[in-house]
């Protein structure tokens, strides 16, 4: 007699792959920011507050923001500035 755990499908494999392309930038922007938050003594981001962060920024401005983040010398400086809408009007 066989074991009944060989006929149930493992749960790892019936788990799809979530990870999206926005979902990627997030957690890069999350990660990079939480070091400069640590430093500073600032409680870390998390992804929800990533995504409320970034919630009218559509994905392709988000590979503009990482480039112009990466080539800054201050990254969160840099992030927090270019997404603040009052910098950026007239």
């Amino acid at each position: 007699m066989e074991h009944i755990g060989k006929h149930i499908a493992d749960k790892s494999e019936k788990k799809r792959d979530k990870a999206t392309e926005r979902g990627e930038l997030m957690r890069y922007f999350m990660e990079r920011l939480n070091i400069s938050r640590k430093r500073d003594g600032l409680p870390p981001l998390s992804m929800p507050r990533m995504g409320r962060l970034l919630v009218a920024i559509p994905t392709p401005d988000l590979y503009y923001l990482k480039s112009v983040c990466d080539q800054a010398t201050d990254f969160s400086k840099k992030f927090w500035w270019e997404i603040n809408p009052k910098k950026h009007t007239k």
